[in-house]
């Protein structure tokens, strides 16, 4: 080598160093940026010169340093698995948040409960038992008619809100996803551009990039893959969101024209729905990953009824609130159509046309108030009355024959809610309401004596079983048992969500201190290579400075 080349040796040690320098005094800059991943000058050498070979090797001269790339210092695993992890703790504290809300709407953890309504209401029926011809007795029945009524009317008004206020927070989700995705595209642009001199790394670009794929695997499920040129190309539960240039947009619409719940579509893809919520949610199937899933998993498609409770275990697994809402109308539906089904028996006729057949009062079994009428239930429905009066002609399940205007019973029919007595429908009768004496307790002799054994029948039927907790329980319970075992299986799936929850946000911060480990600034790491390039940018100085007066000597001397 020349002893000039022994300058440009020197020189390559400056120039590596330096950047080593600005590269290190960066990372310590950055020490509390969020999501800033310290990066490491890569130095390798420049290159040989080929002087000759010998029996063991090839004769060569190093040419200096030289300055290979600023790298990264990430786990691609570890970024994956954080990403997933996240995902499935958000999508189970969505879950939790959603069964603590409903907890606190029924009271049972602080508050006025709901079941100190429900055996304020039962030790009436007893009171009224006891003495069915006090009019005491009687006005707190239907004083504690009222109360149940108000509670229940509260719950579910309280629970539709609810539903319907995960609306806003899917919506707001949505945008945010969106927001993402159009930051995403944003960056890939920039770094496309940056690296495509194939010498610079868009590292500061990378580190927002990854900040917001972190950001977006706790909202949902999503892969992704960057390619040659630096793009990353996004897909949320196996769909295109980021490709290329191209943003692919969520939005939300109506799950259908009846319904105020919004579900989140592909705007670009025909308005196919985002997720498919037939699938049960498993860890093994990576089927239960995402804030925006849990939402939706835990609102539901609509308000429940008792009706809905045949496809109870497929709901349950749909939707947390869908659930309670099932399981406390199938309660408050067995209350109100117990008593009134006591107060006001029906019985069924065969029309003599053939067009089919209807229930109607049965007169014959009916006690009366007393003012001498029948007929008056203590719960109504708000839109549709219990009976209306009618011309019939046919045979009654007694085998008796019956022409005349007869009290038919307006049947419940499932296809409108109007006819149920379900949650939100119900009111106490306002005829009782303005004269408790019309409470049908009086025999229907004529006699004016108190009917007994209705009243003894209220009492009975209250504690016998009338329904299981879900279609595929064997247990009947009673109605007080009922609610027990309803508000233990939320309390349940509370904890379990909560254990799911809690374990993740284990695992999610033990895999975030992994990462932290190898992507996270240390200070005093850093002020040690700071020294470190220190020391070798002076070395590379005195080598120089050595070459130097080297030369001046020779020159010097001719």
């Amino acid at each position: 080598m020349s002893s000039f080349g022994g300058l440009y040796v020197g020189v390559s040690g400056l120039n590596v160093s330096q950047t080593a320098l600005n590269i290190t005094s960066h990372n310590l800059a950055n020490v509390d940026t969020k999501g800033f991943v310290r990066q490491q000058a890569v130095i390798t050498d420049f290159r040989y010169v080929k002087l000759g070979m010998n029996h063991i090797s090839t004769l060569q001269q190093g040419l200096g340093a030289d300055f290979a790339t600023v790298r990264q210092v990430r786990d691609l695993f570890l970024d994956r698995a954080y990403r997933q992890e996240i995902g499935r703790q958000a999508y189970y504290e969505a879950q939790y948040q959603a069964v603590s809300e409903v907890e606190g709407l029924f009271g049972e953890l602080e508050g006025i409960t709901f079941q100190s309504s429900l055996n304020e209401f039962w030790v009436s029926l007893q009171e009224l038992a006891k003495e069915p011809d006090s009019i005491a007795a009687r006005a707190s029945l239907i004083q504690n008619a009222v109360t149940l009524v108000e509670r229940t009317e509260n719950i579910s008004n309280a629970l539709n809100d609810y539903q319907i206020n995960l609306n806003t927070q899917i919506q707001k989700q949505v945008n945010r996803i969106n927001e993402i995705g159009d930051s995403i595209k944003e960056l890939n642009t920039k770094i496309r551009m940056y690296e495509s001199n194939k010498q610079e790394k868009a590292n500061d670009l990378r580190d927002q990039r990854n900040l917001l794929l972190d950001e977006l695997g706790k909202m949902a499920l999503i892969s992704y893959k960057e390619d040659a040129s630096g793009v990353v190309n996004v897909s949320i539960e196996g769909t295109p969101f980021v490709s290329d240039e191209v943003v692919y947009h969520m939005k939300t619409e109506r799950v259908n024209e009846t319904s105020p719940m919004l579900k989140p579509v592909w705007e670009a893809h025909g308005n196919m729905d985002v997720f498919n919520l037939a699938q049960v949610p498993t860890s093994e199937g990576n089927t239960d990953i995402g804030s925006l899933k849990g939402l939706l998993i835990a609102r539901g498609n609509k308000q429940g009824n008792y009706t809905d409770i045949a496809n109870y275990d497929e709901i349950k697994n749909a939707s947390t609130i869908m659930a309670v809402q099932i399981q406390f109308d199938q309660l408050i539906h067995g209350i109100v159509t117990t008593i009134n089904d006591i107060l006001c028996p029906n019985k069924k006729v065969t029309l003599a046309d053939g067009s089919g057949e209807v229930y109607i009062l049965d007169t014959d079994k009916a006690p009366v108030g007393l003012n001498g009428i029948a007929g008056e239930a203590l719960f109504d429905r708000k839109t549709v009355k219990r009976y209306e009066e009618r011309y019939i002609v046919g045979t009654d399940e007694y085998g008796n024959t019956i022409s005349d205007t007869v009290l038919v019973y307006n049947e419940e029919n499932p296809a409108d809610k109007y006819s149920l007595y379900t949650l939100g429908e119900l009111e106490v009768n306002p005829v009782l309401l303005q004269n408790n004496a019309y409470l049908p307790l009086s025999s229907n002799t004529g006699s004016g004596d108190f009917d007994i054994k209705i009243a003894e029948e209220l009492v009975t039927k209250w504690q016998e079983p009338f329904a299981t907790l879900t279609p595929n329980d064997l247990t009947k319970f009673n109605f007080g048992d009922y609610y027990t075992a309803f508000i233990s299986e939320i309390a349940n799936r509370g904890e379990q969500y909560n254990t799911i929850s809690t374990t993740q946000a284990s695992m999610v911060e033990t895999i975030d201190n992994q990462r932290s480990q190898i992507t996270g600034v240390s200070s005093d790491e850093e002020l040690t290579n700071l020294i470190k390039y220190q020391h070798a940018y002076n070395a590379s100085a005195r080598y120089i400075n050595v070459v130097s007066e080297m030369l001046e000597h020779i020159i010097m001397r001719l």
